[in-house]
């Protein structure tokens, strides 16, 4: 099985539990979302330039990086053919923790029976986003574990209104990891803990994308 790998690299993890810790990053091509703030739209591109590696190339990869955070990213990694197998090759080994950026309209429940399945961090696409709530499937909730992250990017108070119904009504924030992150350039980060505060979020968690205060926020590889 070979796998469409746009970009792989090593640097911090710019969100989430790890953020801040060193990962590697493996970048898969192709999306089956579009959404209006994608800071990667160009790994979905029909033309992008990918190298096919398969499964063994990327373990070896990761190896060779000598760091233990492993980041799957796209794109949408969830859609890659054969994905599972490539899970199933890193979870054997017990040094790695394995996490998977997906967008949140993919199921995630055929992969429950996986032995030390990889921690899921799933995308809500709020209505800035452009994408249709319809595409959202929130089935996905009921296989969340502790360790599995749901991550709300905000644009306007409306998406914030829209994340905190799904939090209350999905009960996430006692299910998960929650994050409220903004849309870089769209929203105050500082309207966003008002607005934490004002409706008591206990739980959920603000985030900002560090890698886009280190570096330019259009650059790749980091």
């Amino acid at each position: 099985m070979k796998y469409r790998v746009v970009e792989k690299f090593v640097s911090i993890n710019g969100e989430g539990t790890k953020a801040g810790q060193l990962a590697v990053f493996v970048r898969f091509a192709g999306c089956n979302l579009r959404c209006d703030y994608c800071d990667t739209k160009w790994a979905y591109m029909a033309d992008v330039a990918y190298v096919e590696m398969s499964g063994e190339e990327i373990l070896e990869y990761i190896k060779s990086c000598g760091v233990k955070n492993v980041t799957l990213t796209g794109g949408e990694p969830l859609i890659q053919a054969g994905i599972r197998s490539l899970l199933e090759l890193l979870a054997e080994d017990e040094e790695l923790f394995v996490e998977i950026e997906t967008n949140g309209s993919i199921d995630i429940g055929p992969y429950d029976d996986m032995h030390r399945r990889p921690a899921m961090t799933l995308d809500y696409k709020l209505p800035g986003s452009g994408v249709a709530a319809s595409a959202m499937k929130v089935e996905n909730y009921a296989h969340l574990r502790a360790y599995d992250t749901v991550k709300f990017v905000a644009s306007s108070i409306e998406d914030l209104d829209v994340a905190r119904e799904l939090i209350d009504t999905y009960g996430l924030a006692e299910k998960c990891h929650v994050y409220l992150s903004p849309v870089f350039g769209k929203i105050d980060p500082a309207d966003m803990v008002e607005y934490m505060k004002d409706n008591h979020m206990n739980g959920v968690n603000l985030q900002l994308q560090l890698h886009k205060f280190i570096w330019d926020p259009d650059k790749k590889g980091v």
